[in-house]
């Protein structure tokens, strides 16, 4: 069983409606297909295309730990030495560790998926088809490839984790766990299944928002630093902000459904008519598209607020202590702790 390349070149991306049309018949002609779709199979499709050795998730759990661990060096030692020194808000000291650590691997690790997919001859992104053409079962996975899924997929491991205990507990806090576990299954999945082009795609797409929105969070923190308004921090942010918004829509609620849903809900079938959990990866793809979705409601509040003018200053609005809330000049016997010795501010 392998993939088949067309002979012709590259397929046009998608309208929304070819996507649903196209992609609903693919997953209704699968599931007539399907004589035997219970247990049975998922245990032979395990046994027969998952291809992942012990040392590689002992590998994997052991860079999760060494990412954790150097969190807690370069938060210590570096960021909030810098907050102290720039004489940051306390409120601002506490949150920019979390966004420094998080800017400098997604701006690392986007960077490195940007190369492969626009600086090499990996097809990927201009012919998003292309990444079941070829397809074997145990596939030899390429070392700059595995390269990313080892970092990646350990630094997810690592993230569920931060998100109990190191990070600052937000609204979507219990979504954004969802998330990560969803994306850690997608990446060891799509590893021992070989699916390993299509998700270089889907790291690329997502990625960039979060360098966005680190860098943005960055230079609302630094534009008061020491008691003074820097002016180019606030025009960085707005800038940030701006793009952020921009590139949220684009990569993950236009390119990711056109290319990489249409590639795996659609295409897949054509280049590999019996491809192996077909819709347990659909699936996973899908909670994914929805909770950008989700998130994307955030992203509008946020918008809605500024432009009806009540929010005079940036803030991430699934802060518990958002701008909003700032007003208050003491807490009330009513604050929570949060993490990273943040608290949450009540009105008394």
């Amino acid at each position: 069983m392998a993939g088949t390349a067309p002979a012709a070149g590259p397929e046009p991306m998608p309208s929304y409606a070819q996507l649903v049309r196209r992609g609903w018949g693919s997953a209704l002609a699968a599931a007539r297909d399907c004589g035997d779709c219970g247990w049975g199979l998922a245990r032979r499709g395990l046994a027969e295309h998952a291809h992942l050795a012990p040392p590689e998730l002992l590998l994997l759990a052991l860079c999760a730990l060494g990412w954790t661990a150097l969190r807690a060096l370069v938060t210590s030692r570096l960021f909030r030495p810098l907050a102290k020194r720039c004489r940051l808000h306390p409120r601002d000291a506490a949150k920019m560790p979390e966004s420094a650590w998080k800017f400098v691997f997604y701006l690392g690790a986007w960077s490195y998926s940007a190369y492969l997919l626009l600086g090499t001859d990996y097809p990927f992104f201009h012919d998003p088809p292309s990444v079941f053409y070829d397809w074997k079962p145990g596939m030899a996975v390429p070392w700059d490839i595995s390269a990313v899924y080892l970092l990646q997929g350990s630094f997810y491991g690592h993230s569920i984790y931060a998100t109990i205990y190191m990070d600052a507990w937000r609204k979507d806090s219990v979504v954004m766990l969802v998330h990560h576990v969803v994306t850690l299954a997608l990446i060891v999945s799509s590893y021992a299944f070989r699916y390993h082009n299509v998700g270089v795609l889907v790291l690329f797409l997502h990625d960039i928002s979060d360098v966005l929105l680190e860098f943005t969070k960055l230079n609302v923190y630094f534009k008061s630093r020491g008691g003074a308004r820097r002016r180019l921090h606030e025009l960085a942010a707005d800038l940030g902000c701006a793009c952020f918004c921009v590139s949220w829509f684009w990569f993950r609620l236009y390119w990711f459904p056109l290319k990489v849903l249409y590639a795996t809900w659609h295409c897949s079938l054509r280049s590999v008519p019996d491809i192996p959990f077909y819709f347990f990866f659909n699936a996973l793809l899908l909670a994914l598209t929805l909770m950008n979705l989700y998130w994307f409601l955030y992203i509008l509040a946020f918008a809605a607020k500024v432009l009806t003018g009540q929010m005079r200053e940036l803030s991430d609005v699934r802060d518990y202590d958002s701008a909003a809330d700032t007003s208050s000049p003491e807490p009330c016997k009513d604050e929570k702790p949060l993490r990273n010795g943040l608290v949450k501010y009540k009105r008394c």
